[in-house]
């Protein structure tokens, strides 16, 4: 179990061992876990406590394993910048991934892992939750702006229907929304289709084709070679985004 306030900076000391833990030199100011970017969890976590990663304004990755079973009260809160996760699943499906889309309305970057590599990358575009206070009826009225409110509740019993995730896509386009993230959503889910039915991969890949060019210099920017081969044998774009591309590399 990870205890409460565990990763919390300016915490209240608890009785017990001091262990100091360091990837590298901190340099000359103390540490402080404000500044914590990545954190990769053991496998046999089963419990967060409360406040966990209270403050961890800079936390933006976080790698565990899909068995954690208990997530304390505002776990994390105040992580501002946290929106790419790397889930290992090795058995029976948990609901770590239905936490993480419910706590989080920002877009999330999730790759998920089983024992034979990656089995999917899913793209959780962001939404807005607004509360505007309503001074002539004397209560708040709740907006929801965004497209990505669908996505991270298309959970069954806190597990990800990808069907349900895969039938969004249309309406999700017809919305406002960002081109970068839609961009990268069609792509990951072709690239790692697990559970994707023939009419939606065809789908996403009209869109591709539609973006090539951003896409080409989307994974050129990335120095993404192996992906970059992916797109151009799946779209394989005309003679004029290639010459883009190309100059691009170049």
């Amino acid at each position: 179990a990870l205890g409460d306030h565990a990763l919390a900076p300016g915490a209240a000391e608890v009785p017990g061992e001091e262990v100091t833990l360091t990837c590298g030199a901190p340099g000359g100011d103390a540490w402080d876990n404000r500044r914590l970017e990545e954190l990769t969890l053991p496998p046999t976590l089963e419990k967060i406590g409360d406040y966990a990663f209270l403050n961890c304004a800079g936390l933006k990755s976080l790698a565990l394993h899909d068995a954690v079973r208990q997530w304390g009260g505002g776990a994390l809160m105040n992580c501002r910048s946290l929106n790419t996760f790397r889930l290992t699943r090795l058995g029976e499906e948990g609901d770590t991934l239905a936490y993480f889309a419910d706590e989080l309305s920002r877009e999330l970057d999730v790759t998920i892992t089983g024992p034979e590599g990656i089995d999917a990358r899913l793209i959780f575009p962001e939404y807005r939750e607004l509360y505007e206070e309503n001074c002539p009826a004397h209560h708040f009225d709740y907006n929801i702006s965004g497209a990505g409110y669908p996505y991270h509740h298309c959970f069954v019993r806190r597990r990800l229907d990808l069907r349900t995730y895969d039938r969004l896509w249309k309406a999700f386009l017809g919305m406002e929304h960002e081109p970068d993230c839609a961009l990268r959503l069609a792509f990951w889910r072709l690239r790692y289709p697990l559970d994707l039915t023939p009419e939606a991969a065809e789908d996403y890949l009209d869109y591709l084709r539609c973006q090539a060019e951003k896409a080409l210099v989307w994974l050129i920017g990335e120095r993404d070679a192996a992906h970059l081969r992916f797109l151009l044998e799946r779209v394989k774009p005309g003679a004029e985004v290639l010459g883009t591309g190309c100059a691009l590399a170049r």
